[in-house]
């Protein structure tokens, strides 16, 4: 899934490619996709963008008195089209679920690949009107959010760190990937309650985590739309990892399954050498 570096590389190359432009197609191919019907996709044609933002796990396109906002999910995408084919899009065809023509004849179509089908399309007057906007947390690339805020967010916090740290009412466009990354450069066990770290747990927590997403947005900057997943792997650590060499100690990466996710870590590093059990509301093996 696209987390916050991901979807932040994505918007501000957007921002660059489309910003400007006039949309001249919105043809839907997924009507599964599009959670709103008034306004209608039809209704940003003819309509300029005037600016392309994130807002947390979502890329939010101003045009015109409305916004178009995605939301990828597991497998959506944005394909980027310098020279945009002039064949329609067909409803219920492959992986497309939007494509966008813009005026000088580029734009880009909205995809996903996969069999659960939980891309997200909405066209509203404010993202705010989606809920999942709404209520989303902090964003950890804010200046604002400092330790200090870290600490409030944990100690308002029932539940392990790991399900703290991927709420998105709790932080924004933080997601499984780079909260094992966090928490191993942290060195910090994912099932550590999250309300009774130190002083000390948090710092390095928060140094950990804005650290590891300012330099993936770094890495991933530049890069077309095609690029920014590959780049995402490349630069973890653990997360991914199963069964290979820690690169800080050298032990071996470990996972604990879950019915329809995963996570990573490092025994050495984060749980005293001890092994998760890796089953659901796991705990330490004794």
């Amino acid at each position: 899934m696209p987390e916050l570096p991901e979807v932040e590389a994505l918007s501000r190359f957007l921002a660059d490619k489309a910003g400007g432009h006039t949309i001249v197609r919105m043809e839907p191919a997924a009507l599964s996709a599009l959670k709103t019907f008034d306004p209608s996709p039809k209704a940003l044609v003819g309509t300029r963008i005037l600016g392309v933002e994130r807002r947390g796990k979502y890329v939010c396109f101003r045009a015109g008195d409305h916004w178009m906002v995605i939301h990828f999910s597991l497998g959506g995408w944005i394909q980027w089209r310098e020279s945009l084919t002039e064949a329609k899009a067909k409803m219920g065809k492959g992986p497309l679920a939007l494509r966008v023509g813009l005026s000088g004849g580029s734009g880009f179509d909205v995809t996903e690949q996969g069999t659960e089908k939980r891309l997200a399309i909405w066209i509203v007057d404010d993202p705010k009107a989606v809920e999942g906007v709404a209520n989303l947390g902090p964003d950890p690339l804010d200046p604002a959010f400092d330790a200090a805020k870290l600490a409030e967010i944990l100690s308002g916090r029932t539940g392990n760190i790991k399900t703290v740290l991927t709420d998105q009412s709790a932080i924004a466009g933080v997601g499984n990937a780079y909260s094992d990354e966090a928490l191993h450069a942290a060195r910090l066990s994912p099932f550590r309650s999250a309300a009774k770290l130190s002083p000390e747990e948090v710092a390095a927590l928060h140094g950990a985590l804005t650290g590891i997403l300012a330099d993936a947005v770094d890495r991933s900057l530049g890069l077309p739309a095609k690029g920014l997943k590959g780049e995402k792997k490349s630069g973890m650590a653990v997360h991914g990892r199963t069964g290979e060499a820690c690169p800080v100690c050298g032990d071996t990466v470990r996972e604990v399954a879950f019915s329809s996710r995963s996570l990573q870590y490092c025994p050495t590093c984060q749980t005293g050498g001890k092994p998760l059990a890796d089953r659901r509301l796991s705990r330490l093996l004794k």
